[in-house]
């Protein structure tokens, strides 16, 4: 089900040339409604100002709060970064704070007409369901002696190379816990001071 915001006329008008089913509403988050994702559509030109008066923060927040999915389109094909008297790194930290801080996902298309395919194909991706084939490759079970590698790696100062000669010098977790400070110290390149850490962390009460 698609609903769009009645000031969205350029979508609405667009989409239906294109026989689109959808409903008109007047909507407080987000301008587009597909199912369980929000879309928040920006012309290169809002995007800048919105950013440049603090709204853009605002609607991304009520998005990713009100949507599963929440995704923002800019739409235009000028050089964004010489629309406004903007300096570009604000406008790539306003990016990439989208991305990472806010984890929502961007797309760019270049007019109306872009947005409006883009606004099919998702709805076609949707009627097809979820995929039930997994797109990535599950991570295969760690083994045995992965395992006791990574117990022997958490202790302070204790890397892969240095678990591994660990495990090889006293042949179990056991052994390597139950070993006195001063045989921890027979394996090359662990002094006394990772010998000590690694007793008190064995040794010592948990407070």
């Amino acid at each position: 089900m698609l609903i769009i915001d009645h000031r969205e006329r350029e979508i609405i008008r667009e989409l239906s040339k294109r026989k689109v089913k959808f409903d008109i509403r007047q909507l407080i988050t987000a301008d587009l409604i597909i199912g369980y994702i929000g879309i928040e559509r920006k012309t290169q030109q809002d995007f800048i100002n919105s950013m440049i008066d603090g709204r853009l923060i605002e609607q991304l927040i009520l998005l990713k709060e009100n949507f599963d999915i929440p995704l923002l389109i800019i739409e235009g094909e000028e050089n964004i970064y010489s629309l406004r008297n903007v300096h570009p790194n604000a406008i790539r930290g306003m990016l990439a704070s989208i991305a990472i801080d806010y984890q929502i996902p961007t797309i760019y298309t270049r007019n109306v007409n872009d947005t409006c395919s883009l606004i099919e194909g998702i709805l076609k991706r949707l009627e097809r369901g979820k995929p039930t084939i997994p797109l990535l490759k599950k991570r295969k079970p760690l083994t045995l002696k992965e395992r006791q590698e990574l117990i022997i790696e958490s202790f302070p100062g204790i890397g892969p190379t240095l678990a591994k000669s660990l495990l090889k010098e006293f042949k179990s977790v056991k052994n390597i816990i139950n070993t006195d400070e001063k045989d921890l110290q027979k394996v090359e390149k662990l002094g006394p001071k990772k010998a000590s850490e690694i007793k008190k962390v064995i040794e010592e009460e948990y407070n």
